[in-house]
């Protein structure tokens, strides 16, 4: 099974406005979200090479099935949800 992660700081403009959108499609589908302060974890953020934020990563544990950095629209972030959950 996948997991979501979603990097942000708690500074970062575009994550303030994207974060809302990424909880509410978690909620309408069901799906779970680990979210995760890039600043607080580094070690994760480097692991996943996140430099910039926000940035979703779908990962199957092992491998980076999925990156996307930047704020998405609703409809591309419900797609996306959908192809792994």
């Amino acid at each position: 099974m996948a997991s979501i992660l979603y990097f942000s700081t708690t500074w970062c403009g575009p994550c303030k406005r994207f974060k809302p959108i990424v909880q509410e499609v978690q909620s309408e589908l069901g799906v779970g979200v680990q979210y995760v302060d890039a600043e607080q974890s580094p070690e994760l953020a480097s692991k996943y090479q996140v430099s910039s934020v926000p940035t979703i990563v779908v990962t199957d544990g092992m491998t980076v099935l999925y990156k996307h950095t930047g704020a998405m629209p609703k409809s591309q972030l419900v797609n996306l949800f959908n192809t792994f959950r």
